[in-house]
């Protein structure tokens, strides 16, 4: 039975939607985060384990430097304070893929508190997304449903477990109530997370990759009468992992939300699973903190990161990916709209790798945006899954500003460098691509245009400079498209009137 639901702009028009999002970042070490299993993705299951993976009585967890280094990077990047002293807790709840069946992670200490991130939406808005926390924890195994649609628990007859990702570092930022976003709630969301996963590459703690789960959000909405009531109930759709779905589950349980309230009906405390049509389905009753029954960790000592580390840790941060595209913005005299599709195409990072190995920002969009995203799209690939790399993009860009090539022979280069048969100057010196430049064979081909086309000639004489064109045409047929077109039209017009 499906859900009865409100016309949305109705639903945010009689209700004031509250946010609250938990966001998982799986981080990029070389190790789990309490055992020296390899962290690493797509491995045959169960063989990347040893007994703290699999909750072995006796094992002991050490925890990762590594890990702590990059939870201290995220809290940083995020504006948050950075504690002094923090420790981990158990999380005792009856996992089915953490065999151990308590998860270690912070509760009431975490290592980063109190931040905020500013976010940038659509129309250039700043948005100001309160952050209580981010804190360590492990990553549970993955379940595979068999029998449901698309992998899916719905419908599913039985579950397969991978312990592979059990215990993978992860951190966790949770919110603050998000407030004041109206009618742009999903969209400030879908912002906020994309942000995130920017920040997240920038600052080089984890490939935040979406489709392996590597950044995933559980989505928090509640519904008040007006900005001045208590906070509602509120629903928690879990693991949503695209900015589409995001949106998707927000407009949707607002929609759903608004419906049971203005019915009279009370919204039920829970979770949510996310379905692939955009709406949600009912989970479990939401647990809350105590239900867990967190106590401390006692076979871990707390973490206490010096100040000075703290301070060589900041000092290395790179620039973050809102200030880097503003730079980027105004340096290549992109509109608003380029800028937007450029980052929507996730070709900032390779336009500026092509730009710093030699072009300009300009000339390196357009083969990024233009041919190269034409190729990505015919092939079904990202960009950055392409077997062309920037600076050899920077290479064919010079080549014709060399004049060694023309826009169509670069063209025909990039077809032979994407067929992986080299560098642009081995394919232009294979395929004998180059441009010819050599007055004594254009001068040649000039000729046989002009007698083959007499009367040309006596245009051009009677001032029909616009005659010549047939002549260049002629010229770059004979020479395979090879010929310097500006070159031709100079020996042209000095034959005809010289």
């Amino acid at each position: 039975m499906s859900d009865k639901l409100m016309d949305f702009d109705e639903a945010v028009e009689r209700f004031d939607p509250v946010l609250g999002l938990e966001v998982h970042v799986e981080l990029g070490t070389a190790t789990k985060m309490f055992d020296a299993a390899p962290n690493q993705f797509g491995a045959t299951p169960n063989s990347l384990t040893t007994p703290t993976s699999v909750g072995l009585p006796g094992a002991l967890p050490v925890v990762n430097a590594k890990g702590v280094e990059y939870a201290i990077r995220i809290g940083l990047a995020l504006n948050c304070s950075i504690a002094e002293s923090c420790r981990f807790a158990r999380k005792n709840y009856f996992y089915p893929d953490l065999a151990k069946d308590f998860q270690t992670s912070q509760f009431d200490e975490p290592i980063a508190y109190d931040g905020y991130l500013d976010v940038e939406l659509e129309d250039g808005e700043i948005f100001r997304v309160p952050i209580e926390r981010a804190h360590m924890e492990e990553d549970a195994g993955k379940n595979t449903h068999i029998g449901g649609a698309d992998g899916r628990i719905e419908g599913a007859e039985y579950s397969l477990v991978d312990y592979n990702r059990a215990g993978v570092p992860l951190v966790e930022i949770v919110t603050r109530p998000i407030e004041g976003a109206g009618k742009r709630a999903p969209e400030v969301a879908a912002a906020y997370v994309r942000t995130l996963r920017d920040i997240f590459r920038a600052i080089g703690v984890s490939e935040a990759r979406m489709e392996r789960g590597n950044v995933r959000a559980d989505v928090n909405v509640s519904l008040r009468e007006s900005p001045d009531a208590p906070l509602g109930t509120r629903t928690e759709t879990k693991n949503v992992n695209t900015f589409r779905s995001i949106e998707q589950h927000i407009r949707y349980e607002i929609q759903r939300q608004a419906a049971i309230l203005a019915d009279g009906g009370e919204i039920v405390q829970e979770t949510r699973h996310g379905q692939a049509d955009g709406t949600t389905a009912p989970g479990r009753v939401k647990s809350d903190a105590d239900d867990y029954r967190y106590f401390p960790e006692p076979d871990l000592v707390p973490v206490a990161p010096s100040r000075q580390w703290v301070q060589e840790i900041a000092a290395s941060l790179p620039e973050m990916p809102a200030a880097k595209r503003r730079r980027l913005k105004e340096a290549w005299g992109l509109s608003d709209e380029e800028m937007r599709d450029v980052v929507n195409a996730e070709a900032l990072d390779l336009i500026e790798a092509t730009a710093l190995a030699g072009t300009s920002g300009q000339a390196a969009r357009k083969w990024w945006m233009g041919e190269l995203a034409r190729y990505a799209k015919e092939q079904e690939q990202a960009l950055t899954d392409l077997p062309v790399t920037p600076a050899q993009i920077a290479a064919l860009q010079k080549m014709v500003d060399d004049g060694e090539l023309t826009d169509k022979l670069a063209r025909q280069v990039l077809a032979g460098v994407l067929a992986g048969e080299g560098d642009p100057a081995e394919v232009a010196a294979k395929r004998g691509l180059k441009v010819v430049s050599d007055d004594g064979a254009l001068l040649e081909a000039v000729d046989a245009a002009l007698a083959a086309q007499p009367d040309v000639a006596d245009k051009i004489r009677a001032g029909k400079v616009a005659a010549a064109g047939a002549i260049v045409g002629a010229v770059m047929k004979a020479t395979r498209g090879q010929a310097d077109a500006k070159r031709v039209r100079e020996l042209i017009m000095e034959r005809v009137q010289g």
